[in-house]
């Protein structure tokens, strides 16, 4: 439940700044209200406050809400399930094993005449001694200086 109410969050902070970027638009919001963010703050407390509240008052509601929220999950579940078997079936490599011609990708073949490495030099190395760190120079006392 706390992700869709992060997603829908962060989603709705990224309509809100997207404007921002586009000089067009600058124009069209001159005559918008004005956002004050210290009060946007502070309704958005006693919002929190009051839906607080309400969970104490009707537990009944909460309870409710927990089930839609979950029903809306697995819905959610269901489209993602259903949009990545479409995904899947738009781009997915044909039956012979050379990649659809609609995707491109940058995948390299394996050289076949590359001789294998020596299994000696993928053994772990083992130190003689602990290895200590340096001592480092005080920034403080080598400004003084």
């Amino acid at each position: 439940m706390w992700f869709l109410v992060k997603a829908t969050f962060w989603f709705s902070l990224v309509l809100v700044l997207l404007p921002f970027l586009d000089p067009s638009s600058s124009a069209k919001l001159e005559h918008a209200p004005k956002v004050e963010i210290g009060d946007t703050f502070s309704a958005a407390n006693e919002a929190f406050q009051y839906i607080s509240a309400i969970c104490i008052q009707k537990p009944d509601v909460c309870e409710k809400g927990g089930e839609t929220f979950v029903a809306l999950g697995h819905r959610a579940r269901e489209g993602a399930r259903i949009a990545y078997e479409f995904l899947n079936t738009q781009f997915a490599e044909t039956e012979t094993g050379a990649p659809d011609a609609k995707v491109m990708t940058g995948t390299v073949a394996p050289a076949a005449n590359v001789p294998a490495e020596d299994p000696a030099s993928e053994a772990v190395p083992t130190f003689k001694r602990t290895p200590v760190p340096e001592r480092r120079l005080d920034p403080k006392a080598a400004a003084t200086r």
